[in-house]
């Protein structure tokens, strides 16, 4: 997630340099296509990298590309353990928990319907941010939009299936609730608005990186009676790496130069996109065919995302400054989304 995944940490409000040109359109299809894609390379190998071991190796090397970054900026964090606890919370939610969780969901359902789960992220940010912000209150068409998306989630898993809650129902639930991991590190992340971009990105990182190599150790590696990646080859082990230096690391410096460049609310438009690369890819490449009630479900949820849309529009505060949005991608976190 993603991606439905992300860094995602908040980048604050941006104002654009100017109007959205034809290299920002390429660029939003871009990494559309490469948040869409984790879905597919989390599938290819998560059968043979467990969950948390492969979301070490990925928060772990998107480190590694965002770190010289951060430090070219020349600009730090606030210091003080306020900021070490809302980078730890933001560095678990935004990574380390929803990472793990859509991973050990794809173990069970296909990269296509993950992708579907994960467009109902914006539907979720919606809802918490009316308890939880001062300035992001439901109105109704926000409203309709949570029920739709809700609605798309029960018909994509189906009803009847909610109550007997067998392995695919969880593993989709997991991936639901790795959705709403980022939702709430959305509303977490508000509190970083004004620090520098790219120190966050590499702190939340760092930070993610620091829980999951413990947790994947104590769950996957201590007491194993063979090596746990004894079974991944070499493509395996890329395809892992990949999402890490592409998926996570590239994916947050295209997403940076995009919100400069062409601004947020063009940058939220990711959020009709991704869902449907995620379908495209996984039905491309692992011959996965959506059913009716996934293409309905999808449906429902790009609905939703247009009506959340509609209902946080706000005019603009001074001349050439875009409204500030925050529905569809509260706090423009990056979405790799898986």
């Amino acid at each position: 997630m993603r991606g439905f995944g992300g860094v995602k940490a908040a980048v604050g409000a941006s104002v654009p340099t100017g109007t959205p040109g034809g290299v920002d359109y390429v660029l939003l299809l871009v990494l559309a296509a490469i948040w869409g894609s984790s879905f597919l390379f989390i599938k290819m190998s998560v059968d043979v990298v467990p969950p948390a071991t492969m979301t070490a190796i990925r928060v772990s090397v998107a480190t590694l590309i965002i770190l010289p970054f951060a430090i070219a900026g020349g600009r730090a964090l606030t210091k003080g353990w306020r900021m070490i606890g809302l980078v730890a919370l933001a560095g678990l939610f935004g990574n380390a928990l929803p990472f793990t969780l859509i991973a050990w969901g794809q173990q069970e359902i296909d990269a296509g319907l993950a992708a579907i789960l994960m467009g109902t992220m914006p539907l979720f940010t919606l809802l918490l941010a009316h308890f939880f912000t001062h300035d992001e209150k439901l109105n109704r068409l926000k409203v309709l939009a949570v029920i739709l998306g809700f609605a798309g989630i029960a018909i994509l898993i189906g009803p009847h299936k909610l109550v007997q809650l067998g392995s695919q129902v969880i593993a989709q639930l997991s991936v639901a609730c790795g959705a709403l991991c980022y939702a709430v590190n959305a509303i977490i992340s508000k509190r970083l608005t004004g620090e520098p971009r790219m120190a966050v990105a590499a702190s939340l990182m760092f930070a993610a990186t620091l829980m999951m190599w413990p947790l994947a150790w104590v769950t996957e590696f201590s007491g194993a009676s063979e090596p746990v990646l004894g079974n991944a080859t070499w493509f395996d082990i890329a395809t892992v790496i990949l999402l890490g230096a592409v998926h996570t690391g590239l994916a947050t410096l295209i997403m940076f130069r995009l919100i400069t460049s062409a601004g947020a609310t063009f940058f939220s438009q990711i959020n009709f996109l991704v869902p449907v690369f995620g379908v495209v890819w996984g039905a491309t490449f692992l011959g996965e065919r959506p059913g009716i009630n996934a293409i309905l479900a999808l449906s429902l949820i790009l609905a939703g995302i247009a009506l959340a849309r509609r209902g946080q529009r706000r005019p603009p505060t001074a001349r050439g400054q875009e409204p500030v949005s925050s529905a569809p991608r509260a706090a423009l976190q990056t979405r790799e989304d898986a």
